[in-house]
Parts: structure tokens; C-alpha cells; sequence
């Protein structure tokens, strides 16, 4: 694997920090952006990449030779994928593995992150995992109407998607290109086409899937169906895989073949080709790798892109550290006046009369990285906040600082809960990858081992408090009868419980 880590050029101590000086681009501020071929796989690993063989997932990402991979079912394994795959960059909170550098950048929110493909340029990447369950071709080949099967979509898997696509406009508008991959958990309405009625057994009628429908509304294109229209010649099937435990999935039988594992782009990203890959047994992929690891096939769609100007920001590396752990936090400026300075203030603060710990961008530095001595900090929750050379406030990002050791935690907002009355759930001290969860189960029951009842994701949040009921991810378990059950924390769509709390429903 090619390497594109950028030499660090000084480091330097001032004011308690140390700078990390790396190479921006010749100028700060617009250019005329070089455009670059980038290679972009979406890749289901299924249970963390071990459930068929841990080498074979390592070469199927290796053999891609993509420059950026989305992983799903990453369950806090990403890091040990860079590792053994030798990756310059990941990112646990993204599930990502890129050539590139990664930055969590304000307003993301988990959502996007930028990946820095040339010095001062990004371009922007959302990956999803939508739900799961009901699944829609399922629901058709067991005779449910179109009106059903589209309004279960729209209250279900349209709702997941909606927070990226609001994310993604001003980034559109900005003339940074996007990328949204991920696993859809839904067919795209190209695929669904009167043409294809009768194709698959389970195309019955043609079906406008209102997410994908949503998505290139939003200024999306597919890259797949792009590249090739006609779904009949090429239809790109992702789900299952012909793994060595399912050898004999019959699509008349048991699964509906369909593509649901997606990339789309928007901005200035042209895709020139897309391919994808899985068992030998598999019509239509590109290669394979024996065994098949997992029961998704991967895509990979190839684009040339013209990256846009780093916007102005400030970003940490990590939102959650423990006291005595090194804060690193990145910033890159417009270029103009003398050095700007940062600022760390408890969350809300006025950096001006609240800061605790400063520093300034040294040696007249557009782009780099300070690392901050969080010794003296206090557990709680703060901001970085980047100033001009005039002192204005230019950007700001929330991080978490813990006292070392402490464990997330988890509980409901009340003991006790009427039967039909929604439960209020608080955290903290959570890892905040993008895929930590909160289930409900019967108390003390093994996440391994038994079905959750209900579940909904944290949203990629440190500290948060969200409402379950009915309409979360699909629930049917509700109203939960009377008796005595627990709410676990579980991380990164995983059954490693982080934390537990219990509480009682009374009728």
C-alpha cells in the first residue's frame, strides 16, 4: 500500500503546548483546486471482520486498492484493520480507513467528516448503516401492497437518512464534494423499475424507494447506476454474499438479491467506474477472495474530483480524552494577519475571560496541529475555540475531558415508568463512534445473547439523552409489559455492553 503521511517539520513548546507543524498548501485560501482520481469502496464486514476469517477481510480491502474504504459492522475493529492492513489514517468514530488524512471538522456532528486529499484541500464523506429491519423485498415476497411496504420506508429508514442529507446541503452549496456510502439496508428505485417486474422474484411491482429517491433529490448521483444505466445487464447485487456458511442462499427461497450497499457523490465528483466484489459463487463480481468473509459483497466506485479550499476550522482528534492525555487539535486558517491563537474554555465560554489553556499558531502557520497538556483540566465538557489575528472567533468544537479510569454510564431518567409512557435515557462518558447504540433488554440479560427489545443509536455523542418508544428504528416490542428491565450501552453496532442501567415498567 502506497503511504501519503505528511512529514511533521518542527515541534516546539510555548505556553504549555506543542506544535505540530505540517506543510499547507502554497497559498491559504481559494486556488484553483488539481483534480485527482479517488477510488472509494463500501465494504460490510459483518460482526467486526471475524466472523468467516480476519486474513480474508485484511485482502479483500488490500486487493481493492482503494484509496478510501467505508466499513460497516466495523464494531470498534477499524483500528485493528489500519494495523494489520497497514493504513496511514482510520477513524473508529467514522469507521474509515483512508490514504488520507481525517478531520472531524465543527458541525459535523459525526455525521461527515473531511478527508484532507491534497495539502489545504478536502473533500467530504457521510457513511451510514440504515435499519435493518423490517426489511422491504422481504416484506413484498411475503404480499404486503406498495403503500405499505412505502410507508414503513418513510417512517422508518427516511427519518435515518434525512440528518445526513441536512448536513450535506451547505457543504454542496459550498462547492465541497460529498460522498454518502453505506449500507442503505434498502434497494435504489433504479433497480425497481416497471422494466424489472418479474427480472427478480421479488421485483412483484415496481417501487420508487423513497431514501434513494431522497438522496439524489438532495443533489446526489449513484455511482454505480451511473456508470451502468441498465439494471438488467448490470445489477450490482450487494446483499447476500455467497459466504462459506450460507452456500446454498436461494433468492427464490430464502433472501431477495438486491444492491444495497451504496455510494453516491455530489459536487464536482464524476464517477468513471465501478465494480464490485464477493464469493467466487457470486454472478457478476469483478474478483473474489476465498473464502467470501462476510455476507455483504463490497463496491467500489471510482471518481475524478475536484477537491475544494480547507475551509477555516478547528477540530480535535479525539472528543473524548482522560486528564493527562494529550489534546491534539487541528487548525488551518485563511492565511490572513499575523498568528491566530486557540483557546480551550468550559463549554460555552468566552475564550476572552474563560480560558483554560491557550496557545498561539506558531511560526505564522495556516495549518497544523497543538497539542495541549489536559493535566490541569477538570472532568467535564469544554470547546477549542480558534481567534484571528484580531481576535475574533473564527470556529469552535466540543470536546470531553474524564477523570482517568472512569467507564461510561448509562441510566434512565426515572426508576420507574408507566406502561406506553417513553423512556427518557441519559449518557455519558461514551465513546462517541458513529455507531454506539442503546438497547433495552430484560434485566441483566446477555446482549449476546438475547434479542433487544428496543433499541436507537447515541448519535456519535459523548454525553446525550434521547427518548425510546414505539417509532424508534422500527420497535414493535411496545408497549413494554409490566416487569423489571435494563438499558445497555453497546458500542459501535456491537453486543459489548459499556454500561447498564435498570429500571421498572408498572400498569
Amino acid at each position: 500500500m502506497r503511504s501519503l503521511t505528511r512529514p511533521v517539520v518542527a515541534m516546539l513548546a510555548t505556553l504549555g503546548v506543542a506544535a505540530l507543524l505540517v506543510p499547507a498548501a502554497g497559498v491559504a485560501g481559494p486556488g484553483v483546486p488539481v483534480p485527482i482520481e479517488l477510488k472509494l469502496m463500501e465494504f460490510n464486514i459483518e460482526y467486526g471482520g471475524f466472523h468467516v476469517s480476519w486474513e480474508s477481510t485484511l485482502a479483500v480491502i488490500e486487493r481493492s486498492d482503494a484509496d478510501v474504504v467505508a466499513i460497516e459492522e466495523g464494531q470498534a475493529r477499524v483500528d485493528a484493520l489500519a494495523r494489520d492492513g497497514g493504513w496511514p489514517y482510520f477513524s473508529e468514530r467514522f469507521q474509515l480507513l483512508s490514504r488520507y488524512p481525517i478531520i472531524d471538522p465543527p458541525g459535523g456532528d459525526g455525521r461527515y467528516a473531511f478527508l484532507e486529499v491534497a495539502a489545504g484541500e478536502v473533500v467530504a464523506i457521510e457513511n451510514v448503516h440504515l435499519p435493518s429491519n423490517p426489511y422491504g423485498p422481504f416484506r413484498v415476497v411475503q404480499g404486503e401492497r406498495r403503500e405499505q411496504i412505502l410507508e414503513r420506508e418513510r417512517q422508518l429508514r427516511l427519518p435515518a437518512i434525512e440528518p445526513y442529507l441536512d448536513a450535506a446541503a451547505p457543504l454542496i452549496d459550498a462547492g465541497i464534494p460529498v460522498f454518502l456510502t453505506g449500507d442503505f439496508n434498502t434497494p435504489s428505485h433504479h433497480d425497481w423499475t416497471p422494466e424489472m417486474v418479474g427480472e427478480r422474484h421479488q421485483i412483484r411491482y415496481p417501487v420508487r424507494w423513497p431514501v434513494t429517491v431522497a438522496v439524489e433529490d438532495a443533489g446526489f448521483v449513484d455511482s454505480y447506476r451511473d456508470v451502468h444505466p441498465n439494471p438488467e445487464t448490470h445489477p450490482g447485487i450487494t446483499w447476500p454474499a455467497g459466504r462459506p456458511d450460507l452456500p446454498s442462499w436461494d433468492p427464490g427461497k430464502n433472501a431477495p438479491h438486491d444492491r444495497i450497499d451504496l455510494i453516491f457523490s455530489a459536487g464536482d465528483a464524476t464517477p468513471t467506474a465501478s465494480e464490485t466484489f464477493g464469493a467466487r459463487t457470486d454472478d457478476g463480481v469483478a474478483w473474489s477472495v476465498d473464502p467470501w468473509p462476510t455476507d455483504h459483497r463490497a463496491v467500489m466506485s471510482t471518481f475524478d474530483v475536484a477537491p475544494a479550499p480547507m475551509p477555516v476550522l478547528i477540530a480535535v482528534e479525539r472528543p473524548l480524552v482522560p486528564i493527562g492525555t494529550d489534546l491534539v487539535v487541528r487548525f488551518h486558517t485563511d492565511g490572513t494577519g499575523g498568528p491566530w491563537s486557540i483557546a480551550l474554555v468550559p463549554v460555552g465560554g468566552d475564550p476572552t475571560i474563560d480560558a483554560v489553556g491557550t496557545a498561539s499558531t506558531p511560526g505564522g502557520s495556516d495549518d497544523g496541529s497543538i497539542v495541549f497538556d489536559t493535566s490541569a483540566l477538570t472532568a467535564g465538557s469544554y470547546e477549542a475555540v480558534l481567534l484571528d489575528a484580531g481576535g475574533v472567533e473564527r470556529s469552535r468544537i466540543a470536546f470531553w475531558v474524564k477523570e482517568p479510569g472512569a467507564g461510561s454510564e448509562i441510566s434512565t431518567l426515572e426508576p420507574t415508568y408507566e406502561v406506553g409512557e417513553p423512556i427518557e435515557v441519559h449518557w455519558t462518558n461514551a465513546p462517541a463512534h458513529r455507531w454506539d447504540w442503546i438497547g433495552i433488554y430484560r434485566r441483566n440479560r446477555d446482549p449476546y445473547l438475547r434479542w433487544y427489545l428496543l433499541w436507537t443509536y447515541t448519535g456519535a455523542t459523548v454525553e446525550g439523552t434521547t427518548r425510546l418508544g414505539k417509532t424508534d428504528h422500527g420497535n414493535t416490542t411496545w408497549p413494554l409489559e409490566p416487569g423489571r428491565y435494563s438499558v445497555y450501552l453497546l458500542r459501535d453496532d456491537s453486543y459489548r455492553k459499556l454500561a447498564q442501567g435498570d429500571f421498572e415498567i408498572v400498569g
